[in-house]
């Protein structure tokens, strides 16, 4: 079913974090570019808004998005929490795209789902031809004006798509297209100043991060072939608070480091999830040692459909949220169930 969103009279609050999009030659002699563009002079690139849209700009960061923290990510979502409870409707992030699709997700768990949150950026800056990041952030204040009984939450807008945070992978290295969700496609477009919804999902596990707590680190290890257990042994002593395992296949590793994984789950909750990018674990088919029915008698976690950056995303909050391990296990199975249904 295709729904056309009619927005009237709706505050968009945008909030500008750097990235491509803000990026400028920083001097005549210098080379490379550098992000230096606040919000008031991304926004002035845009045609004029109807009179039915209202658009509050704030500059939050100015900074590659690969420099951006989960001490970041929890003051956007304080900011952005507090931007709802003024009375604003929807809501713009712009960024770069290097972590786009982690920041989506975060604000997805971190945002209460009052309205949609629209996250986007560009692949070419001002100073080349076919810049996109005018058309990238028209289409993101278009979408979070539009009606959010139909998809509240937070996506990625890009290249006139539109895409669930839980899904979205950038594909890419270049490319303006670079935005996909290969496991379920995108929820709908925006053209020609309207925003079509084909789809939807259902809302997100909230998470609420306290002020006194700050994200500790959790690892991101990818299997390969003719992987040992040196790396894998080493993790606890270096001071994280969770590994998350891309795994082969539907969730599979190799026999010779499952002793190791075991061992280091006794220390720090590990999670296992796909390395290949579409698609989730399994939890009952393959039964030889270092598939998944082995690892889960193991007490080791499987993060369904979400993928290693986006398991990484839920654990460090998570963590965050609730400083004993077992209430914070509870609540990562809570958001790989809410994902999947």
């Amino acid at each position: 079913m295709i729904v056309e969103a009619v927005a009237d009279s709706k505050k968009v609050v945008v909030f500008a974090l750097g990235g491509t999009i803000a990026s400028t030659p920083s001097s005549a002699s210098a080379s490379g570019i550098t992000p230096a563009l606040g919000v008031s002079a991304l926004l002035a690139s845009l045609p004029p808004f109807d009179a039915s849209i209202a658009v509050e700009g704030v500059d939050f960061r100015k900074m590659p998005s690969g420099d951006l923290t989960f001490d970041d990510l929890v003051s956007l979502g304080d900011a952005l929490n507090a931007a709802f409870d003024r009375g604003a409707h929807g809501a713009v992030v712009i960024q770069g795209t290097d972590t786009l699709e982690e920041t989506a997700f975060a604000l997805d768990l971190l945002v209460a789902h009052r309205g949609t949150v629209a996250v986007t950026g560009a692949m070419r800056s001002s100073n080349e031809a076919g810049h996109d990041g005018p058309s990238n952030v028209l289409s993101a204040v278009r979408v979070a004006a539009a009606e959010t009984s139909w998809q509240p939450g937070t996506v990625v807008v890009f290249n006139d798509e539109i895409h669930a945070a839980r899904y979205v992978h950038k594909g890419h290295a270049t490319s303006p297209a670079t935005f996909v969700s290969p496991s379920a496609g995108p929820l709908g477009w925006a053209i020609e100043g309207r925003v079509r919804w084909t789809s939807r999902v259902s809302p997100l596990v909230g998470v609420r991060v306290p002020a006194t707590s700050r994200p500790g680190p959790v690892a991101l290890v990818r299997c390969a072939l003719g992987d040992d257990a040196r790396l894998i042994e080493q993790l606890a002593s270096l001071g994280y608070v969770g590994v998350v395992v891309e795994a082969f296949g539907a969730g599979h590793v190799p026999a010779r480091i499952v002793d190791a994984l075991e061992a280091l789950n006794h220390e720090v909750p590990v999670v296992i999830t796909t390395r290949t990018g579409a698609g989730e674990t399994l939890r009952h088919t393959y039964g030889f040692p270092g598939a998944e029915i082995d690892l889960q008698s193991r007490g080791l976690t499987f993060a369904g459909v979400l993928d290693g950056l986006k398991a990484r995303v839920a654990l460090t909050v998570v963590l965050a949220a609730y400083p004993d391990r077992a209430r914070a296990m509870d609540a990562f199975g809570a958001i790989v169930a809410s994902v999947t249904e």
